[in-house]
């Protein structure tokens, strides 16, 4: 009996590590995506410095020329928000895939000195899209009932 109860207080408090870890990624990453969001709206973006890459710069003129870095940061304003009030988190976390890919692809190809935040930013999403693999089921699912 003794092994038992030692055993379920083992996985009880394998649990709470767990929770706890997924509370603060997901703290973390909101954090980060909301403050990004909302200094990328009310900030001018800054100049590039000089001996930026082409394709960089082809790039930043591309998002502040047009309707896509308004997108953009607002897309990481309100995922942020959501992840900080702990609603809509798979939601969210869709929403911020595109993003996530993008930033991660940006600093391998054209600026690696980011690369190390990328990496943070991979490994907090794909760790809350484990821990909230749940909420996906269905929509991965290869055939799905209407209704």
């Amino acid at each position: 009996m003794a092994s038992t109860t030692t055993a379920t207080l083992g996985a009880t408090a394998g649990r709470a590590g767990t929770r706890r870890l997924t509370l603060a990624a997901r703290l973390l990453l909101g954090l980060l995506f909301l403050a990004s969001g909302i200094a990328g709206l009310v900030m001018p973006v800054p100049p590039l410095p000089a001996g930026t890459p082409p394709a960089m710069v082809a790039l930043f003129t591309g998002l502040t020329g047009s309707y896509l870095l308004t997108l953009v940061k607002l897309t990481e304003t309100a995922v942020g928000a959501l992840l900080l009030a702990n609603r809509f988190v798979a939601v969210a976390l869709l929403a911020l895939a595109p993003v996530t890919v993008n930033i991660l692809l940006v600093h391998l190809l054209l600026a690696p000195s980011g690369l190390p935040i990328a990496l943070v930013v991979l490994a907090l999403h794909l760790f809350l899209a484990w821990s909230y693999r749940g909420a996906y089921r269905t929509v991965l699912a290869a055939r799905v009932e209407p209704g």
